[in-house]
């Protein structure tokens, strides 16, 4: 999501989450997310739409605070999620379709 390179500062992030019966702890279940960024996804502050693009909150949007706040996360809206070459392991689409309607109703 934010090409952060540090290892050390990314979790393996659930789509579908594991309390959910369709959250299985699969590579097709999970994005490589920085820390912010996990609690964001987890908060449905942040979103990955079906395009997969990034999609922020739009009261975050309208939010005034920090530099984190408007470049670690506002400035994300929109942005294209960053996808691993090999196809499989990418994240499942349905999975974030289901997520993404999860997001859509916090907002």
């Amino acid at each position: 999501m934010c090409r952060l390179r540090h290892i050390s500062l990314l979790d393996a992030a659930h789509i579908i989450p594991d309390s959910d019966e369709r959250g299985v702890p699969a590579v097709s279940n999970g994005l490589a997310l920085c820390k912010i960024h996990h609690a964001a996804y987890d908060e449905n502050i942040l979103g990955i739409s079906p395009d997969l693009k990034i999609r922020v909150r739009t009261d975050i949007l309208r939010e005034v605070d920090g530099p984190m706040l408007k470049y670690g996360l506002q400035e994300m809206n929109d942005a294209p999620l960053s996808l691993p070459r090999r196809r499989i392991d990418r994240p499942n689409l349905e999975a974030i379709e289901q997520r993404y309607e999860r997001f859509r109703a916090a907002g």
